[in-house]
This record gives structure tokens, C-alpha cells and sequence, in this order.
């Protein structure tokens, strides 16, 4: 008899010990899943501040920056751009014939000069034939805006599509020379479409 009142009571406590701690450890896994839902939160608003601050997405319209981009490419653009480089791809903001913003290649910047030979398809920078693997058609159309050679004065920058034949670019009145303080940002990646991810870095002419 006392031995089974004494199990009785032994089961009892073990009963009330495993209803204590069912309310603590619901209590634990709602604290784990707003902790999570809190880290997430978080994550997403950073990478929306990153995006805002840092980063720019845009489209591309038009065929003059093929083959390197294509009609209907969805790029990431750099917002900090503190000094263009030759070979840059970057948005261009400056007022122009078409009232809108372009995407073209930095060819030279200032105190460059700036020589095109159109007959015979040959862009030089300072003297030097540059190497522009890159065309998707060669450079043989002058659009009237400079008699070559010209040199670049501060700020100014020399922009031309990789699509010379379908590109209004600094060969033309339309464009001119763009003022550094234009330039939205540096294209870093095409990611769309998916299939043709591509990162953009520094080229080097040489």
C-alpha cells in the first residue's frame, strides 16, 4: 500500500513536471521564430538600403552598345563613381537631343587626345591605337561634331557605343562630350536575362 501510494505520487510529479514544461517550450520556439522573422526583416531592409545607396537598377533600349549589351538587358549600376576610367561602361545623364539617359563606353578622358581615322576604322588615344575587342561594328562613320585630333579638357569625357555603326555617341552634335558630373554610375553585372550573366570590371586598353 505504501509502496503504491508512493508511485502514485511519483508519477503524479513526473505528470506536473511534463505539463511545466510544455508552456516553456512552446514559449522557447515562438521566441526562436521571431528572432528569425526579426533577422530577415532586417536583412531584407539592409539590402533594400544597399540597393537604394549603392546600387541602381536599369534597362537597356536600343542596339548601340552590341554585342557587349543587348536590347532589353536589365543591368546593376554602381551609384559611386568618383572618377570615370577608359574602357567604362557607364549611364550617362546629360541633356541631349533624345531627352533621355544613355549607356556608352568611356574612350577618353581628360587631357586625352583624341585621334579617329574613319576611313580606315582606327581610334588612338594619345597617339596609340587602341584595342577594342569588343565592337560590334567598326568605327566608320564621322558624325560631324569635332575636326580630329581634339583633346579633352577637365571633366569632359569621350563616350562611344560598342555598335559604332548604330551609335549616337560623342562623334555626334546630339551627344558632344560628357561632363563627368552626368555620369549616373558604372555598369557592374547584366543579370537579365538569366542565361547571360555577366560581370563588367575594368578593361584596360593597352
Amino acid at each position: 500500500m505504501y509502496e503504491n501510494e508512493n508511485n502514485e505520487v511519483r508519477q503524479e510529479n513526473i505528470e506536473n513536471a511534463g505539463q511545466d514544461n510544455k508552456p516553456k517550450a512552446k514559449k522557447s520556439i515562438e521566441h526562436t521564430v521571431v528572432e528569425l522573422v526579426s533577422i530577415v526583416a532586417s536583412s531584407i531592409v539592409a539590402i533594400m538600403v544597399i540597393f537604394t545607396f549603392a546600387f541602381r537598377i536599369v534597362g537597356v533600349s536600343g542596339p548601340s552598345m552590341e554585342e557587349t549589351l543587348q536590347d532589353g538587358d536589365w543591368l546593376v549600376v554602381s551609384a559611386f563613381v568618383t572618377e570615370p576610367e577608359r574602357g567604362d561602361i557607364v549611364i550617362i545623364t546629360q541633356p541631349n537631343a533624345y531627352n533621355e539617359p544613355i549607356v556608352k563606353r568611356v574612350i577618353a578622358v581628360e587631357g586625352d587626345k583624341v585621334d579617329i581615322d574613319f576611313e580606315n576604322a582606327v581610334v588612338k588615344i594619345n597617339d596609340k591605337v587602341i584595342n577594342e575587342p569588343y565592337l560590334g561594328s567598326p568605327t566608320k562613320i564621322d558624325e560631324g561634331a569635332w575636326d580630329y585630333p581634339i583633346t579633352l579638357k577637365e571633366g569632359q569625357l569621350f563616350v562611344m557605343g560598342d555598335n559604332r555603326m548604330h551609335s549616337s555617341d560623342s562623334r555626334s552634335p546630339d551627344i558632344g562630350l560628357i561632363n563627368e558630373k552626368y555620369i549616373l554610375g558604372q555598369v557592374l553585372m547584366r543579370f537579365s536575362p538569366i542565361n547571360e550573366i555577366k560581370f563588367f570590371g575594368d578593361y584596360d586598353y593597352e
